[in-house]
């Protein structure tokens, strides 16, 4: 390395080092105010989420915080809480499907999500008249509009033609998805101090959302009826037509096919040499593999949750009101993850996450059993209980892996590989749907038949404590620590040509044609 390198990367730590410590003081002087502030503590926690969000819009741009929030509050938060509830519910009674094959169709939710680095490819190589995002935000709302009307006032939809529309509607969210995490995974890497800042916002709003779907799920189905209940699906995605034309993004010149291909080829490259990298595969693996053996059973436990003789027969309304009460679990969960827990190392804080989730599974065991009425708990209070904890600690240990996966982009290529990445969590998730499919049905649980789904939460749990045997493989450093090796990262980025960035109109600029 010559001396003027030494001098730029001398210079580059400095600013950073500066940039750090103006956010360390700014998100201090969130947590402390001055002696004689006259404030009561009740009005010091109110203002305390608008202080923090002000600091996040100063660093990050209004603009990026008001696609967060549409995004991940809106598209994702609410639509797929919604979309849980009422497409059980038509499966079990419009398609009179059995749970283990529901497990398969959930499993199929995931392709577009599998798909991730192909929508990420072609956003950032394959401009549309010269916009890389405008229109790929237009053609997902589109998508998600045409496949919510089409299932919700089809008459006598085939089980084909039912999944590919709601395959449909799941692809429209994962298109939209990937454009707004190209943007966090840049943020994270030009200021690592508030990676977890911005996870905490997506998940809050997410979790927010989430609320909002599942408290009108259990109604919407009760009177609109689980079909129609579909329709409202088409609501996150007219947002994303409105949010396409919203974007303020510079119109660029068509690169040739040549160039083009140049650039899948540097990317392709860049991810590879990335991936080879053991700081990188190393958590890739765990992350799937934590994903893909804690194997669901949810279908199973749905059906029994709503049958009238084997289970407590829960209604519409109080299956929405507990993944209600579960989404804002999921806030605390947030919460605790964001106050307390932020600063710690990886490995650690993981491995305690993971033994807690295998904790949790117990008391789905407990409720199935029915031990809690010989305890004298009714089914209505331990579920809700159960649902609290296990949200609380699911996201206490799903934080962190978002975290790490934002750690892990190089620069240049970060919107594609952190789609690969959450390609690989979609894959363990896939995973962990196809392989609960094939235990509730070896173990014959069906419809009416659920004698045989207290085993399967047994294996499920076995599983899950199997899993702390693989901590040896995410890294021991601190959140705020960069993952990429400086080499690995000149490496790629000789590879690869710089993006140009994304971001939305700010509230002082009027959107050019």
């Amino acid at each position: 390395m010559d001396s003027s390198e030494t001098q730029e990367l001398t210079k580059e730590h400095t600013t950073d080092h500066q940039s750090e410590k103006f956010l360390y003081h700014q998100k201090s002087h969130i947590s402390h105010l001055s002696p004689d502030h006259s404030a009561t503590t009740f009005l010091v926690i109110i203002r305390e989420p608008f202080q923090w969000l002000h600091m996040l819009c100063k660093e990050l741009n209004t603009s990026f915080v008001i696609g967060v929030v549409l995004v991940y509050g809106f598209s994702q938060g609410f639509s797929s809480s919604f979309f849980r509830v009422v497409a059980d519910y038509y499966w079990k009674d419009v398609q009179k499907v059995q749970p283990s094959a529901v497990q398969l169709f959930i499993g199929l939710y995931y392709i577009p999500w599998l798909m991730k680095p192909i929508w990420g490819l072609l956003t950032d190589v394959f401009p549309i008249r010269g916009y890389q995002r405008r229109p790929y935000f237009v053609i997902a709302g589109v998508l998600g509009v045409a496949s919510a009307l089409t299932v919700a006032i089809g008459a006598k939809l085939s089980v084909l033609m039912a999944l590919l529309c709601l395959i449909g509607v799941t692809a429209g969210v994962a298109i939209a998805d990937v454009m707004i995490d190209a943007c966090i995974a840049r943020n994270s890497i030009e200021k690592p101090a508030l990676a977890s800042d911005m996870q905490s916002l997506c998940m809050f709003c997410s979790s927010v959302g989430a609320l909002i779907g599942y408290s009108t799920s259990g109604m919407s189905v009760h009177h609109l009826g689980s079909q129609e209940s579909l329709g409202v699906l088409a609501m996150p995605a007219v947002s994303l037509i409105v949010l396409g034309f919203f974007i303020y993004e510079l119109r660029s010149n068509r690169p040739s096919e040549k160039k083009a291909l140049e650039k899948v080829g540097g990317a392709m490259s860049g991810m590879y040499t990335t991936m080879k990298c053991p700081q990188v595969w190393q958590p890739a693996l765990y992350m799937y593999l934590s994903l893909a053996l804690s194997i669901s059973t949810h279908e199973g436990q749905f059906y029994w949750f709503t049958d009238p003789k084997a289970g407590p027969a829960f209604s519409q309304e109080i299956v929405g009101a507990v993944y209600a009460i579960g989404a804002l679990a999921s806030i605390v969960g947030i919460l605790i993850y964001h106050k307390l827990l932020k600063d710690y190392p990886f490995r650690n804080l993981l491995f305690c996450a993971q033994l807690l989730y295998a904790i949790s599974g117990v008391l789905d065991l407990v409720f199935v059993l029915r031990w809690n009425l010989k305890l004298g708990i009714p089914d209505y209070f331990f579920v809700v209980t159960e649902e609290c904890v296990s949200r609380i600690i699911a996201r206490i240990r799903w934080m962190p892996m978002m975290v790490l996966n934002t750690k892990l982009c190089p620069v240049g290529i970060e919107g594609t590989f952190f789609a690969l990445l959450m390609c690989i969590d979609s894959f363990g998730a896939l995973s962990s749907k196809w392989g609960g499919g094939m235990v509730l049905h070896v173990l014959h649980v069906t419809r009416t038949d659920f004698t045989n789904l207290w085993l399967a939460l047994l294996i499920r749990n076995l599983l899950r404590f199997a899993t702390l045997s693989l901590i040896f493989l995410i890294p021991k450093g601190s959140q705020s620590d960069v993952m990429v090796p400086s080499d690995l990262l000149r490496k790629t980025q000789a590879m690869i040509t710089e993006d140009e960035g994304l971001q939305l109109v700010a509230t002082d600029e009027k959107v050019e044609p």
